[in-house]
């Protein structure tokens, strides 16, 4: 609820002063404080009635455009979204409200909502008004303490400025030298699994349904986790070894299933201002206060010794350059982005802290997703693997680096991997705020009016993706002439990444990584559901990231070769 509440509490304290002083008779028995509450509940009241009931009922224009069926008098569609996983009910409104190109609902006191549905209402949120639509301030303030204000929370010309800066860091031609990096972490994350699913007495068992039990969200996470830091910062967290670090604990706490204490937060910030719901003295604060304060710290340390490293590559390269000499620098991103010269210290622990929370978490969301689909088409773990085996090094092999074009040669693995983050977009939903008044395809749109981005619905909508677009099918990727679009009428119908100038600047990175994780591990072992009912019992849970909310847990068993 957008409540203004600091005009609120001024009117009231000169209500209760000049009301107790000129007309005690009309005050709450005379009390100044008694008198100032009950003047800054009627304003509640009263805003509550104008924005819950008259402007949603009477007067807002939106108020005549498609509307899902159902919903409260009060909360609209709130307890239908409250009880579905994020992004679900949005994919059913796409193929049951007619619309062109925009729905609209109401959530909790009937705020309302804008849901774009077609290419061309896309094209202008995130491309030709992508600036008109802004990150809402409650988003932004719950996020900074954990992203930092990097690239993703910035707004406007400051956000122009970092993206342009970290262009560079981010080119595929700078990907493309991260390669063996994202390799050899693959390779150490094989080798952990084998040692877990090797020690066991059954180590000459040929059945899969006998083969040990493996919990493989929380090996995505300290992978991933290995691969932002090495290839993110030229740091090796040493999470695949240890899972106790304390940056990998941080991020087990932050990113857990949401805890009662987080969900009333979540409640109370539609009702009370941002900066106060996050002073209470609550568990679920201090958690993420100490967790900001632990990314931070490490942060800085990593600059300051990537800086000293800097320093002492330039005075080498100065007196090299006098004897003929060539000095390599290092190739992570960190490196990069302290070469350009474009940020400040703070700048760079922003924006570290943002790869390192987003570059991480959402990479091993979609990991879990890759094997669940793997698990429940089995076939496709076969032809996967003789893929991989075909064109990639060895995993045996540590020594052997993985190049870009072994890699491009797996045209399966890229297929299987652009449909996996199709089905399940890590982020299924994400949310914009009009910055001023504004319009959607000619419908006029007032200031604060919050926008639904669905990648969950987008990318499964049948006006873009035909009647098979809920189908997980890795083949339509395959399709002459479809590489890169899976067949689909339009580049907005691919929302994974979003599109346009807000787009993910990580994606190639993050499409690299995921690639050489999934081959290393379906090319090394062959892997089920620990029950195989799984599938039909599945939950979701929600929060940052969409995964399954007790873990997938999978029977893995090494094979032979490779």
């Amino acid at each position: 609820m957008d409540f203004p509440w600091s005009s609120a509490v001024l009117r009231s304290i000169a209500g209760s002063f000049i009301l107790v002083r000129l007309t005690p008779i009309y005050t709450f028995g005379a009390s100044y404080i008694g008198t100032f509450f009950v003047l800054l509940l009627l304003q509640i009241f009263a805003v509550v009635l104008w924005q819950a009931v008259l402007w949603p009922r009477l007067f807002s224009p939106l108020r005549h455009l498609p509307t899902p069926k159902g919903g409260s008098f009060f909360n609209g569609h709130f307890t239908t979204i409250t009880k579905e996983p994020s992004g679900h009910p949005h994919r059913r409104w796409f193929a049951e409200v007619p619309n062109k190109g925009l729905i609209y609902y109401k959530t909790l006191l009937n705020q309302e909502r804008l849901l774009p549905t077609s290419p061309e209402a896309l094209r202008e949120t995130l491309m030709t008004k992508c600036y008109e639509f802004e990150k809402p301030a409650m988003t932004r303030l719950g996020l900074q303490k954990v992203l930092g204000v990097g690239v993703l929370l910035a707004e406007g010309e400051e956000h122009k400025r970092q993206r342009h800066a970290l262009n560079p860091a981010f080119d595929y031609r700078h990907i493309i030298d991260l390669h063996p990096t994202f390799w050899d972490i693959s390779h150490r994350l094989v080798d952990a699994l084998m040692t877990i699913t090797t020690n066991r007495e059954n180590t000459s068992e040929k059945s899969l349904s006998n083969a040990p039990v493996v919990e493989i969200g929380g090996w995505a996470s300290r992978a991933t986790l290995d691969i932002i830091g090495d290839a993110g910062m030229g740091q090796d967290f040493n999470a695949i070894e240890d899972p106790n670090t304390p940056l990998n604990a941080t991020y087990r706490k932050v990113f857990q299933i949401p805890s009662s204490q987080q969900q009333l937060l979540g409640l109370l910030s539609f009702f009370l201002p941002t900066w106060f719901v996050r002073s209470l003295p609550l568990t679920h604060n201090a958690n993420v206060a100490e967790a900001s304060t632990s990314i931070k710290k490490v942060c800085h340390e990593l600059i300051h010794r990537k800086q000293e490293k800097l320093n002492l590559l330039k005075r080498e390269e100065e007196g090299q350059d006098k004897a003929g000499g060539k000095t390599v620098r290092d190739k992570d991103i960190l490196s990069v982005a302290l070469s350009s010269g474009e940020f400040t210290e703070d700048d760079l622990v922003n924006q570290m802290m943002t790869f390192l929370a987003a570059g991480h978490e959402t990479t091993a969301s979609s990991l879990v997703w890759a094997f669940y689909l793997l698990c429940k088409h089995r076939e496709m773990q076969t032809r996967l693997r003789e893929e991989v085996r075909a064109n990639l090094p060895s995993i045996s092999d540590a020594s052997t680096k993985l190049t870009a074009t072994a890699l491009d040669h797996c045209y399966f693995l890229k297929a299987f991997c652009n449909e996996v983050l199709r089905i399940y977009p890590v982020v299924p939903i994400t949310l914009r705020e009009a910055a001023h008044d504004t319009t959607i395809l000619d419908q006029f749109v007032p200031k604060g009016t919050k926008i639904i981005f669905s990648p969950m619905a987008i990318n499964t909508s049948t006006s873009m993706w035909g009647p098979d677009a809920d189908k997980f099918d890795p083949d339509r990727w395959m399709a002459p002439g479809q590489s890169k679009t899976g067949g689909a009428n339009s580049a907005y119908a691919y929302m994974t990444f979003l599109q346009g100038y807000r787009a993910c600047i990580g994606m190639k990175f993050a499409m690299t990584e995921f690639a050489c994780l999934v081959a290393a591990v379906v090319g090394r072992f062959e892997f089920e559901f620990e029950d195989p009912e799984y599938p039909s019992k599945i939950k979701i849970k929600g929060g940052i990231t969409s995964k399954p909310k007790d873990g997938l847990h999978m029977r893995m068993r090494p094979l032979e070769g490779w």
